[in-house]
């Protein structure tokens, strides 16, 4: 009976064993990039390394609410892509993990600057200017004026033709509400988002969506980081890139191993590979046009050139607190998205 027993917890401790060796092949990516980019990181890192990747793209705000629905049983490993102010978020809530790799020494100031501010549990990817994009046949067959500032998208005549994502979903529009705070201040910042809300025909989940209906004739003018509606108009739609005059806020895209994930050691493999200057390279594959974070990498000549963009000091350890993202999120909701339009 003894020697029985011996032998079934010899093969429970194989089993366990097994199990662990198998997970070390495995990886779980949240993905909040585009999605075609998505779908180059994770086939590329399983062609790289053998490793096989299970991979979700999601929006930031839903990638991060889903990572903090999961935090008493972590299903996800690695969060790559997606504005920078949730990556934060998350590390403060004490959902990522720190974790330093050895291509720091290749990456961008500001990339470093991220990991810091977050006791490294993330790091910049790549970077980016918020803007707009506008078609320009729509414009023109409307006869409306062509923009250049924010505050022209406030004019009555663009009523119906301006399209931004939900800030409760997607970091694109959470920066674009930070990034008008800090630009006219929050009392005259609200008053912006009021007068832009009796404008805008749609809020969508996703931040690249209104730039896409913009680009199929479905929208005027889309809300947009830079890249998004530069990669429209290279691919052949009549979208018009739009800094706009009064100066405007950006992106750090980020990348944080989560916390307790039930593949760690795959987790880190796949950071130090996506910091990497080739794998970096490869969005111009798939037509992204951020900057990246490795001083190495290729960029698109057709990229928006960040020295020549106004752009604010914008307040990342402020506007990437979950405090204040949840306080001005609960004001957009109950004085601006409340309101008829």
């Amino acid at each position: 009976m003894i020697k029985n027993k011996t032998f079934l917890a010899g093969l429970a401790l194989s089993a366990l064993f097994a199990g662990q060796a198998a997970a070390a092949d495995k990886l779980t990516l949240y993905c909040s990039a585009q999605e075609d980019w998505c779908q180059v990181m994770a086939t590329g890192f399983e062609e790289a390394t053998g490793i096989k990747v299970s991979m979700t793209r999601k929006s930031s705000g839903e990638t991060f609410a889903q990572i903090k629905a999961e935090a008493s049983n972590p299903k996800g490993d690695v969060w790559w892509g997606g504005t920078g102010d949730p990556h934060l978020q998350a590390a403060e809530e004490g959902l990522t993990e720190p974790y330093e790799s050895g291509m720091r020494g290749e990456l961008n100031g500001w990339a470093i600057s991220q990991a810091e501010s977050a006791g490294n549990k993330t790091i910049g990817i790549y970077s980016g200017a918020l803007g707009y994009g506008y078609n320009e046949d729509i414009l023109k067959a409307n006869n409306l004026p062509v923009p250049a500032c924010w505050k022209d998208l406030l004019k009555p005549e663009y009523k119906g033709h301006v399209q931004m994502a939900n800030p409760n979903s997607s970091g694109t529009a959470y920066t674009t509400l930070a990034t008008i705070v800090q630009l006219f201040g929050e009392d005259e910042g609200f008053e912006f988002m009021k007068g832009l809300h009796k404008n805008i025909n749609q809020y969508t989940k996703s931040g690249s969506a209104p730039i896409k209906a913009a680009a199929r004739g479905e929208n005027t003018i889309g809300i947009v980081f830079m890249h998004d509606a530069v990669k429209q108009a290279v691919s052949g739609f009549p979208i018009k890139v739009v800094a706009p005059c009064e100066g405007t806020g950006y992106e750090i895209g980020s990348m944080s191993i989560i916390k307790d994930g039930r593949n760690p050691e795959s987790a880190k493999k796949f950071y130090d590979w996506a910091l990497s200057a080739d794998v970096q390279s490869r969005a111009l594959e798939v037509k992204a046009f951020q900057v990246p974070s490795n001083q190495g990498a290729k960029t698109s000549p057709k990229a928006p050139d960040l020295a020549s963009i106004k752009l604010i000091d914008y307040d990342f350890k402020t506007y990437g607190s979950s405090d204040e993202r949840k306080r001005l999120l609960k004001k957009w909701d109950d004085e601006v998205k409340s309101l008829p339009q």
